[in-house]
């Protein structure tokens, strides 16, 4: 599917268009999440959809998907992360991911959302790692309100350029993915210096 066929689903089918496509997004559309929401938005803008159900919709879209993703690693578990590592361009991303949830546990669900491709992996990980049910709706359907409305909002102003922003922002996304694990790295260094520090001075008294 490309943006056109996109465009041309939604003028056939409206709102379920939008839901469905996020919805799919976990078996890896070739549309990344970026656009299809920002094209919600920009859908909007046109008077094709209103706005208030196209965002509903859209939001139900991301956040069902990502949940989707979260129930087969919570109950089939391994399984689902081995089929994933056999695929070579995926093994990477499941490392990454693997070093999110080490170094940040329940808010690395937070940051992921804003990374393509980990956004989906993500889920899996935190069910694999028997995340409370609670714990996963209330961190990933409020991070989802936000990332959503961000993107929708954005489509509505942007429009035309609904398809070139979108993909800037997915592969930029991608060639950001080491900033997380830097900042953590950073932190977690810094936190040891200063225990270190402490340390010392507690030794000298």
């Amino acid at each position: 599917m490309d943006y056109n066929t996109l465009m041309s689903y939604i003028q056939h089918f409206g709102y379920a268009a939008l839901f469905f496509a996020l919805w799919l997004g976990i078996v890896g559309m070739p549309i990344p999440d970026e656009v299809v929401v920002m094209t919600g938005g920009a859908v909007t803008a046109s008077g094709l959809l209103h706005t208030l159900p196209a965002f509903i919709l859209t939001y139900l879209g991301v956040v069902s998907g990502l949940s989707l993703g979260y129930a087969l690693g919570r109950w089939f578990g391994l399984s689902v992360l081995d089929r994933l590592r056999r695929k070579e361009k995926m093994r990477k991303y499941i490392d990454f991911s693997e070093k999110l949830v080490h170094k940040y546990g329940s808010f690395a669900l937070v940051i992921s959302y804003f990374f393509p491709i980990i956004r989906h992996i993500m889920p899996y990980m935190v069910g694999l790692n028997k995340m409370a049910v609670w714990r996963y709706a209330l961190i990933s359907f409020t991070t989802g309100l936000v990332w959503t409305a961000i993107f929708f909002t954005t489509g509505h102003f942007a429009f035309d350029h609904v398809q070139e922003l979108g993909e800037l922002i997915y592969h930029l996304g991608i060639k950001l993915l080491w900033i997380p694990l830097a900042l953590g790295g950073l932190y977690f260094g810094i936190r040891y210096a200063r225990i270190s520090k402490n340390r010392k001075g507690g030794d000298k008294l």
